[in-house]
Order: C-alpha cells, then sequence, then structure tokens
C-alpha cells in the first residue's frame, strides 16, 4: 500500500487512480452492511465488534511480519489512535450493529450514506485544505437524493423502523466525519501501520467493554454462517478495507474518502443483480445515474467553473 506522504495540503480532486481505489473499497464496504444484517441475528452488537476489530488487528499483525514491517513506530501515537479507534470503529460499529437489530441494511446504508455531507461540514470547520464549496454540496445532496431513489420500494418500506434506531444510524456518519478529520493527523505514517493501529486499539478497548456487556454470549455455538459473516467482516471490510480507506484520505483527503457511503448502496445492489440474478429496475439505474452525477460535480466535472472555489495563488 502507498505511503501517506507528507504535503502541506491535501489534493481536493481525484485521479484515475483514487478513483479505482473508491469504487473498491465502496464494493467491500457495500458487502459488509450484508454480513452485518446476517451475523447480528445469533451475536449482540458489542461483542460483534470485537470479534471484527479483535480479527482484523491479529490479520493485519500478522501481514505487517509477512512485508517485513515494525508496528513500533505507531506506538508513541497511541493517544491519536485511541482518538482514531473511538470514531471510527467503536462508536459507528456499536451504533450501526444496534441500529441493524431492527433496521433492514438499505435503510442503514442509506443513513450511512450522509456522511460526506457530515463530513463537508466538520472539515470546513477544522481544516484550511478542505473548505466547504457549491460543488461539494450539491454533489453530495445530489448523492443522497440517488441514494434514496435507489433503494425505492424498500426504503419506503423500512422508514417505520424505530426512530432511535435511525439516530443511531445517523450518530454513526457523523462519528466516521469526524474520524476522517483526525485521520489526517496521521500523514507521513504508512496506511499499513494507520489501519493496524486502529484496530488493535480498538481490540484491546473492547475486550472489557464486550465482556462485561455480554460475557461470552456470541462468541460460541454461532452457526457456520455467523462465522463466515463475521470473517468476512474482519478480513475483507476491515483488514482490507482499511488498508484502502487510509491510503485514499493520504492521496486525495477527507471529503473525497468520504464518498465512498454513496457508493456502498450503489455496490451493494449490483453485486445482487451480479452474483444474485436478481433484476435491475429503472429506478435504481436512476438512482445510480443520479450517484454518478453527485460524485461527478462533487470532482468539480459538471458544475460551471464559477461555482468552484478559487485556488490559492501559488
Amino acid at each position: 500500500m502507498a505511503r501517506m506522504t507528507p504535503s502541506p495540503a491535501i489534493r481536493t480532486a481525484m485521479g484515475s487512480v483514487e478513483w479505482l481505489l473508491l469504487i473498491l473499497l465502496g464494493v467491500i464496504w457495500g458487502s459488509g452492511f450484508f454480513f452485518a444484517h446476517i451475523a447480528v441475528t445469533e451475536i449482540p452488537p458489542l461483542t460483534l465488534v470485537l470479534l471484527r476489530v479483535g480479527i482484523a488487528a491479529v490479520a493485519l499483525h500478522v501481514y505487517l511480519l509477512a512485508i517485513g514491517v515494525s508496528f513500533a513506530p505507531a506506538l508513541s501515537r497511541w493517544r491519536l489512535f485511541v482518538a482514531l479507534s473511538l470514531s471510527n470503529n467503536i462508536v459507528p460499529f456499536a451504533l450501526i450493529f444496534t441500529g441493524q437489530t431492527v433496521l433492514g441494511a438499505g435503510v442503514a446504508s442509506v443513513l450511512n450514506a450522509t456522511t460526506p455531507f457530515w463530513t463537508i461540514i466538520i472539515a470546513n470547520a477544522f481544516t484550511r485544505d478542505e473548505k466547504a464549496s457549491w460543488n461539494k454540496v450539491a454533489g453530495v445532496l445530489l448523492g443522497i437524493g440517488g441514494t434514496a431513489i435507489m433503494i425505492g420500494p424498500g426504503l419506503i418500506a423500512g422508514l417505520g423502523g424505530p426512530a432511535w434506531a435511525k439516530f443511531a444510524l445517523i450518530g454513526a456518519a457523523i462519528s466516521y466525519a469526524i474520524a476522517l478529520i483526525v485521520a489526517r493527523r496521521f500523514r507521513g505514517m504508512p496506511s499499513t501501520l494507520v489501519a493496524t493501529g486502529q484496530v488493535s486499539t480498538s481490540t484491546v478497548i473492547m475486550i472489557p467493554v464486550a465482556l462485561l456487556a455480554n460475557g461470552t454470549s456470541g462468541m460460541v455455538d454461532l452457526s457456520a454462517l455467523a462465522w463466515m459473516s463475521v470473517l468476512a467482516l474482519a478480513l475483507l471490510s476491515t483488514s482490507l478495507g482499511y488498508l484502502l480507506y487510509f491510503t485514499i484520505i493520504a492521496r486525495a483527503g477527507a471529503t473525497n474518502a468520504s464518498l465512498v457511503t454513496l457508493i456502498v448502496p450503489m455496490s451493494a445492489i449490483l453485486l445482487s443483480a451480479i452474483f444474485l440474478g436478481e433484476r435491475l429496475h429503472l429506478f435504481e439505474v436512476a438512482g445510480m445515474a443520479l450517484i454518478a452525477g453527485g460524485l461527478l460535480t462533487i470532482d468539480g466535472r459538471l458544475l460551471p467553473k464559477t461555482l468552484q472555489p478559487r485556488r490559492a495563488a501559488a
């Protein structure tokens, strides 16, 4: 994985490599909501958080050993890792898994797709190089609208769920937005170390939390399907997913990295159509087109130049 190279400002436009990484991450995380929906039927939410980050931590430490990279440089930044772990793993995972005990994966992914909106607000307030622009705001609104249209009848049916569950998912989206700003502080550290440090710290925090809350419930007597879902969440959505995620943040900034949450619902529906033979409906295609338009708008390819922020003089 690419290193997080120091620079005075992160690029705000996406190149072809960044788009490919973002789409790949969207596909990986799109499957994560499906696996979580299966797992929470047998595993308490906090225990599932522990299993997800714990298995991912072991896998990433093995990976570091295999490629000959020392984890030692990450130890001195443990305080920052605590902040990243809380905002990017523990709080959002717990809120999402709890919400998914009563909400479907489709509704959860739509609420999670508000992450870029919150990221724009927080980045505008706390960063100098990722200020809000008409392009970003318009693009995010198009993307959220496209996500809602794409889910269609399933979203409407799911809106009858309890309000607390919806607020939990929105809380997770806000937490992710905060995490994107925290992750910027790791600029210069390889993405492999950032990903490993994050899930390792999350594991240390979650061991006593999960055991006090649920004991060993959800760790034994699980079905094969539940274990497969946990392993997919840990190895694919977490280990590989966060290696890609921190690379994107380093290369393209927090706001652009948050766009993955707009791709997640689209990738989930496309995966179902390709591998499960489900037929795509017209409203789903329309929603995907709107999301694509939103992403291009954020990237500055659709709106007139007069709506884009002026670049600072070199």
